[in-house]
C-alpha cells in the first residue's frame, strides 16, 4: 500500500468531447510503450494538481485545457506514486502526440475495450467515464 504522506502524485485528464474520451498511446519508456493511458504527468514542486494538468496537456498534446473536477479516488501506479484523475475540457488547440505518445484516439464508452490500457489506468478510466457529460 502506498504511503499517502510521501506518495508522489501523477495527474491525468479525462478529456471528453462529443461523448468520447481522449486516450493516448505511450511511446516511452520502453516498458510502457504501446499501452494506452489518460494523458497527464507528475506534479512538479510547488504546483497544484490543476496547474500540473494544464502544463502536462500543453507539453504532451499542444493544447490549452481547463480542469473541471477531480474524479473521486486514487490509484496506485508503482512504488511511491498515485494517480489522480481530473475531468477537463479543451479550450484551444487540436491534440497531437508531441511527447511520450505516438497516437491519440477519441473513444466512445463502448470502444474503451478496443485499446490495451495500462493496468493501473483502466480502473481510473472506468471511474472517469462515470463523471463525463
Amino acid at each position: 500500500m502506498t504511503d499517502r504522506v510521501t506518495a508522489r502524485v501523477v495527474v491525468a485528464a479525462a478529456v471528453c468531447e462529443r461523448g468520447r474520451l481522449l486516450a493516448a498511446r505511450r511511446s516511452a519508456p520502453p516498458e510502457l510503450a504501446g499501452r494506452w493511458e489518460l494523458p497527464g504527468g507528475k506534479l512538479e514542486p510547488g504546483e497544484t494538481s490543476e496547474q500540473a494538468l494544464v502544463r502536462e496537456l500543453r507539453e504532451e498534446l499542444g493544447v490549452e485545457a481547463e480542469p473541471i473536477e477531480r474524479v473521486p479516488g486514487e490509484w496506485p501506479l508503482g512504488p511511491g506514486y498515485v494517480l489522480q484523475v481530473w475531468t477537463a475540457r479543451l479550450l484551444r488547440g487540436e491534440p497531437e502526440p508531441l511527447e511520450d505518445h505516438d497516437e491519440l484516439r477519441w473513444l466512445s464508452p463502448d470502444e474503451l475495450d478496443t485499446v490495451d490500457w495500462l493496468p493501473q489506468d483502466r480502473p481510473a478510466v472506468d471511474a472517469a467515464v462515470l463523471r463525463l457529460p
